[in-house]
Parts: C-alpha cells; sequence; structure tokens
C-alpha cells in the first residue's frame, strides 16, 4: 500500500473537486452560447437605433426575407425595452393604487382612460415630442415606438398586480403584521410571491397584444410625418401597401420563430419556477416543466460565478422609501372632510381637463360633430360587449380545463401567444376579399377583428385562475364528490376560484377592444379600402388626415365611454371579488 502525502492528498482532493464541482458541463455551455447569441443580438440591434434620423431614408425597408432575422431582433428588443418599463410601472403604480385609498381614488380611473386611448392617439401626440428630445437622432423615433408599445403592455400588468394585491389572503396579511415585516420585505416576500404566478401569465399576454399594435408603432403616420423603423411591423406594413401576400407570410412564420424562441427560453422556465409561490397547502402534482429550467439547475459554472454577486447585493441595506410622518388625525369627522376635499380636488383636475378639451375642440368643431361622435361610440360599444359575452362563453370553460392540467397548460402555450400576437393586417386580404366576394355588410364582418386580439386576456387570465386553485380545495371537492362534470362544481369550485382573474381579463379585453377598433374598423389592402361605422374609424381617419381636434374629441368620447363602462359593470364586479371571492 502507498501513502501520498499529506500535500499531494491535498492538491488531488482539490482537482478532482474542481473538476467535478467547478468544470463548466453541457448546460453551462449552451447557456453561454444562448447568452452570448442574445447579447451579440442586443449590441448589433442596438447600434442600428442609434444613427441618424436621416438613414431611415437612405436603407428604407425592405422585403428581403435576408433582412427578416435582423428585424425581428429590433422589434424584439423594442417589445422586451418596453415591457421592463411596464414592470417598473406596474410596481410601483399598482402597489400605490392598491395601498392607498385616495391614489387609488385618482390611479384606477387613470388607468381605465389610459387603457381606451388608441396606440395611434398615443403617437399623435408623443411622436413631436420624442423626436424633440433627440433632435436628429433615430432614437427620438425609437423612444416614441417603445412608448407606444408599453401603452399596449403596462395596463393589463397594473390591473393584474393590483387584483393580486387587493386579493391577499388574510392570513397571510395577519402573519406579516406579526412579524413586523417593513414595507419593503412585506412587498419582497409577501405581495410579489403572491402575485407573481398571476403576473407572469399577464405578462405574457401583454407580450403577445403588443405585437398585435406592432404595425402602427413601428410605421408611424401622423398628418405629413411618415417614419418607418426597421422591424417586422414596418414590414408587414409595407407588404400591405404592396399587396405582397408572400412578404405577409415570411413576417408571420419569423414573428412565430420569436414567439416560440422567447416562450421556450423565457417564458416557460419563469412559469416552471413561479409555481413555487402558489397559495396552497399541499404540493402541486402535476407541476409545470420546462427543459430550459432543467438545463438552468444542471448549470455547475454560472450559478458560482453569481454567487460572489449576490451576496455583496444581499449585503446591501434594503431600500428604505422616504418616511413622512403626517399628523395622526383622530376626529373621524376631520377624517371625513379631508377625504372629501381630495375627492373635491380629484374632481375640479378632472373638470379642468375636460374643459381644456372642450376648449381645444370647439375652435373647429361643432355640437353636431360631438353627437355624431357619440352615435359612432354606440356602435361600438355595442360591438364591444357582444364580442366580449361571446369570447366569454367560449373561453372560460377552455381556460379552466387547461389550467387544470399543467400538461396541457405546457403545449398549448405558445400557440395561444402565437394567436394572441397574431396582427390584424395580417388577415386584411381574406378579410377584404371576402366581403367583396360575399358583398357582407362591413359593420358586421369586421367586428370580430376588434376581439381578434384582445379575447386571450380572457383565456390567460382564466388559466392563471384555474391554475391557482389550490390543490387542498380540490381535494375537498373530490372528497364530496363534486367533478368538473357537474355544476355543482363549477357554481362552488371553479367560478368563484377563477372569478377575480376572470374580471380581470374581462376589463382588459374590453379596454383592448376598444384600442383595436381603430385598426379594425378600417380595412386596407392594395388599394382597397373598407370602413364600418364606429369609433375606431372615426380616429383612424382622423389621424390620417393630421386632424389633431378630431383625433382629441374621438379620444375623449372613448374614454367617457370607457370609465361608464367601468364604473357601471366591472368596477363593482372587481368590489365583489376583493370582498366574497378572495382565499
Amino acid at each position: 500500500m502507498t501513502f501520498l502525502p499529506p500535500d499531494r492528498m491535498n492538491a488531488g482532493l482539490l482537482i478532482r473537486y474542481a473538476r467535478r464541482r467547478l468544470a463548466p458541463n453541457r448546460a453551462d455551455i449552451i447557456a453561454l452560447f444562448l447568452i452570448a447569441g442574445g447579447a451579440v443580438l442586443v449590441t448589433q440591434a442596438a447600434r442600428t437605433m442609434g444613427r441618424p434620423l436621416s438613414g431611415l431614408n437612405v436603407a428604407p425597408i425592405s422585403l428581403d426575407p435576408r433582412n427578416l432575422p435582423m428585424y425581428a431582433a429590433l422589434t424584439t428588443l423594442r417589445m422586451f425595452a418596453a415591457l421592463a418599463c411596464s414592470l417598473l410601472f406596474t410596481f410601483v403604480v399598482a402597489t400605490l393604487a392598491a395601498k392607498s385609498k385616495k391614489a387609488e381614488l385618482v390611479i384606477v380611473p387613470a388607468l381605465d382612460i389610459l387603457q381606451s386611448v388608441p396606440v395611434l392617439g398615443f403617437l399623435t401626440f408623443t411622436v413631436t415630442f420624442f423626436m424633440g428630445l433627440f433632435p436628429g437622432n433615430e432614437m427620438g423615433v425609437e423612444a416614441a415606438a417603445i412608448f407606444a408599445i408599453f401603452t399596449a403592455q403596462a395596463w393589463n400588468m397594473a390591473f393584474s398586480f393590483y387584483q393580486s394585491l387587493k386579493t391577499l389572503p388574510e392570513d397571510l396579511d395577519e402573519a406579516a403584521r406579526q412579524f413586523g415585516l417593513s414595507p419593503w420585505q412585506r412587498f419582497w416576500k409577501l405581495e410579489l410571491p403572491f402575485a407573481t404566478p398571476a403576473l407572469v401569465w399577464n405578462t405574457m399576454m401583454s407580450m403577445s397584444g403588443s405585437w398585435f399594435f406592432i404595425v402602427a408603432s413601428e410605421a408611424i403616420t401622423v398628418g405629413k410625418t411618415t417614419v418607418a423603423l426597421p422591424g417586422i411591423g414596418a414590414w408587414l406594413s409595407v407588404a400591405n401597401e404592396r399587396g405582397d401576400g408572400w412578404a405577409v407570410l415570411w413576417a408571420v412564420i419569423t414573428m412565430g420563430v420569436v414567439i416560440i424562441l422567447y416562450d421556450q427560453l423565457l417564458f416557460r422556465p419563469i412559469v416552471a419556477w413561479a409555481d413555487k409561490f402558489r397559495a396552497e397547502q399541499t404540493a402541486s402534482q402535476d407541476p409545470p416543466r420546462s427543459w430550459f429550467y432543467d438545463v438552468i439547475k444542471r448549470m455547475r459554472l454560472l450559478p458560482r460565478l453569481v454567487v460572489p454577486m449576490t451576496v455583496a447585493l444581499n449585503r446591501l441595506p434594503a431600500p428604505q422609501a422616504p418616511q413622512i410622518r403626517l399628523p395622526e388625525i383622530r376626529n373621524p369627522q376631520i377624517a371625513r372632510g379631508l377625504d372629501w376635499l381630495w375627492l373635491a380636488v380629484v374632481i375640479a383636475m378632472a373638470l379642468w381637463g375636460g374643459w381644456a378639451v372642450i376648449s381645444f375642440v370647439s375652435r373647429t368643431l361643432t355640437l353636431g360633430d360631438a353627437v355624431q361622435v357619440f352615435g359612432l361610440g354606440a356602435l361600438t360599444l355595442a360591438r364591444v360587449l357582444i364580442l366580449i359575452v361571446i369570447a366569454s362563453i367560449i373561453w372560460v370553460p377552455i381556460g379552466v380545463w387547461i389550467g387544470l392540467r399543467p400538461i396541457w397548460a405546457e403545449r398549448i402555450q405558445p400557440v395561444a401567444q402565437f394567436f394572441a400576437a397574431f396582427p390584424a393586417n395580417v388577415l386584411f386580404p381574406a378579410v377584404v376579399g371576402v366581403i367583396v366576394a360575399l358583398r357582407a355588410d362591413p359593420n358586421i364582418w369586421l367586428s370580430p377583428l376588434m376581439i381578434l386580439g384582445t379575447q386571450w386576456y380572457i383565456l390567460f387570465n382564466v388559466i392563471a385562475g384555474a391554475a391557482a386553485i389550490p390543490n387542498d380545495l380540490k381535494e375537498a371537492a373530490s372528497m364530496f364528490h363534486l367533478t368538473p362534470r357537474s355544476w355543482q362544481w363549477w357554481r362552488t369550485v371553479a367560478l368563484p376560484s377563477i372569478f377575480p382573474y376572470y374580471i380581470t381579463g374581462a376589463l382588459t379585453a374590453s379596454g383592448g377592444s376598444w384600442n383595436a377598433s381603430i385598426v379594425a374598423e378600417v380595412v386596407t389592402w392594395r388599394h382597397q379600402n373598407i370602413e364600418a361605422a364606429g369609433l375606431g374609424s372615426y380616429i383612424a381617419d382622423a389621424t390620417s388626415a393630421g386632424d389633431y381636434p378630431k383625433v382629441a374629441l374621438g379620444i375623449g368620447v372613448m374614454s367617457i365611454f370607457v370609465i361608464l363602462l367601468n364604473r357601471t359593470l366591472w368596477r363593482p364586479l372587481y368590489g365583489f371579488a376583493a370582498r366574497r371571492l378572495h382565499l
């Protein structure tokens, strides 16, 4: 027997330990290749975005399929930049609305208005502003496009996070109070984890929904100003103008590949990771799976490289919000009087804003124009309500079925994201051809385009609600012999559990349908133009003509309709869900 000296033995053990623990494995190599490829794409795309504005005229949009990979990278980069802004907006604004009744009084109606304002409405008044921030540089137009995509993402995510915070389980809230968590600890350890599963699904829906408006965001036309940013949206716009069906098909295929890539490499791993935040007392029997999440968990080298950074971040002091100590008001009459004073200030601000819009519009338009626009708004309202009812009847049962089966949710998720991202512009050739051939009524047969992209808000939220049903509740239902085949199970288990999520989906689908009306009520293919009477076509025509008073009038009337609908229907249902149907 041969004995090694201690120094040689320690060296051998260290080498074997290093090979076993620190040497990169296949998972590390896969991750490194993906990170390097993503860094190259982001760098190349960012370099393209920083060109002088004149470069857009020098290199116009080309329908050569070899340009599609770079166009897809640019579009994806804009969408993820907007998504980062949307997440920051959600965490700040939705949390403030859920925690402060006075802030809620302002924020929730503002979100109602903002989600109803069409993307073209934002672009009409923001393109000039952003171009002024970056004079002579493409970054100004890029900022306007990113902001337009942000407006197609943020409101849905904010409503989802707000709904989760308002339906926080009482036992978890009481436990946080007993442990004396600070506001930051409460947000980081309780509120954000509880809201994460629903927020993940709504983030996916927001990403898919932003594809629906990518044409308006990248091919910006406001009056005499026309700017086409290189991307899939601008490609589709040029293809529609030229009537090039093959180019449209190439764009759809590329869009599908991009959706599958970020679904498999980003959203599926996040869904699998977020499953641990479900509020339940028993473990899930069929947790969601992700092959890339398994790759991440098998990595050796990269986690150890990240450990020092994680340790350093954990040692940093937690961010502290500035402590503003207001004098405590113990007199209930004074407190009530201050509440009424705040309400009066909010109403005064709203009246001032309304008066400013009326003064601007009345310079060129008359009362008869306003009556006409309200009539057009009533037509669009009827379409929205009918389509929401039809979509709910179809997608609520399907969403519950998918949400209760994680394996099927894993298979259907990328398919649903693709159809949710499907731009209405792609269907223009078929729609125009069918309407012209059959001499069909555009007021009826253009309506389905309104719900084409927004119906998925209902499906994704219902899936999230069904997936969040605690296993102990499902086991209790099975002990009482309640199955999904019985109405009693739907009435006592499924519908109450998904109702808060459904309201969020239906509310955002309603607002999104109003927004989509500007695309759906005006269809153009080659030299044929078909319009349906409604508020969306009115705003689209006014935007194309650069008639700002008509644009302002249309957006104002649309905001009034959306606020009335939300106040009389969706908000009462929200309150009912928060009072009676949270865990």
